[in-house]
């Protein structure tokens, strides 16, 4: 039976969901959930690989071509026989059978994605179809993760997930931001004409282990020249505030998401903000901290 979407036009309707294929029904046929994670050797994204084999009945997939990612960050589920590592890039198709999709895939930092900004809109668009076309044919439920990125240059504080942004499409930063606006218009399309089951996370600042060091975003910029002995820079006037969600909280709120009952999009960070002054101070804070014990012990 078709039923309202959740967000959007509230006069459009879905169709029911797809069903999986008959394999997965098969009496032959293991009971595991498969679950396939694009960009899975990536930050987050092996921090989720991580939670999701804590699950002994989950069969985990990780597609990833490596450009932000590393093996070395799933190296402990490498041989696992619940593991499988695929070196694929997202802007071709794959053909696999799953159960369940986490689209993680596309570069984060301004320094990678602004490096090759054509590759990054079409790993946004591009990628997105593709894995909404794989969660089509085998009946998947799909989650993207987008990013607070969206709102583009905000007029609202805090942004609430009904807000619709105040952006700029032709800017050095457009092919993430505008990508990741056109991922989910995708994603709500198949939802609304072919019933795909879909979340959406739009993702605010994580920190945490395996974070590139120098990917640019502000909490590596300030650790890195904590280690290095540098003075931190801080963009004037330092009272510009952002919010920082740990990664296993983060992964925590995908997870939720997925096997909930909300399409999204959800907003997922930390409700506190701070200022780039006190992010300042608490880096240079710890790193003393760690330096004197690390020197004097």
């Amino acid at each position: 039976m078709a039923k309202e979407v959740s967000n959007g036009d509230q006069n459009s309707v879905s169709k029911p969901p797809p069903s999986p294929s008959p394999l997965r029904n098969s009496k032959f046929f293991q009971s595991n959930m498969r679950i396939l994670v694009t960009g899975g050797a990536g930050f987050i994204g092996s921090h989720l690989v991580d939670k999701l084999m804590q699950n002994e009945k989950n069969e985990v997939i990780v597609a990833d071509n490596y450009f932000t990612g590393s093996k070395d960050n799933l190296r402990k589920w490498i041989g696992h026989p619940r593991f499988e590592l695929i070196r694929h890039d997202v802007t071709e198709p794959l053909l696999i059978e799953v159960d369940q999709i986490y689209h993680l895939a596309c570069p984060a930092s301004p320094i990678f994605y602004k490096y090759n900004p054509v590759k990054t809109i079409k790993t946004n668009v591009i990628g997105t179809l593709n894995m909404l076309g794989l969660a089509k044919r085998v009946g998947a439920r799909i989650l993207l993760t987008s990013t607070s990125e969206v709102y583009g240059d905000p007029l609202v504080h805090p942004q609430e997930e009904s807000y619709w942004g105040n952006v700029n499409p032709i800017g050095v930063r457009s092919c993430y931001d505008e990508g990741k606006r056109v991922a989910e218009t995708l994603m709500f399309d198949y939802h609304r004409q072919h019933g795909i089951e879909i979340r959406i996370a739009r993702i605010f600042n994580t920190y945490g282990p395996r974070m590139n060091i120098d990917d640019g975003r502000v909490v590596s910029n300030f650790i890195a020249q904590a280690i290095r002995g540098e003075s931190l820079t801080v963009q004037a006037p330092g009272t510009q505030t952002r919010s920082f969600c740990f990664v296993s909280d983060m992964v925590d709120g995908l997870v939720r998401l997925m096997e909930g009952e909300n399409t999204g999009p959800i907003n997922i960070g930390n409700p506190g903000e701070f200022t780039m002054l006190e992010l300042a101070e608490t880096v240079k804070e710890v790193s003393t901290i760690f330096a004197s014990v690390f020197f004097f012990n």
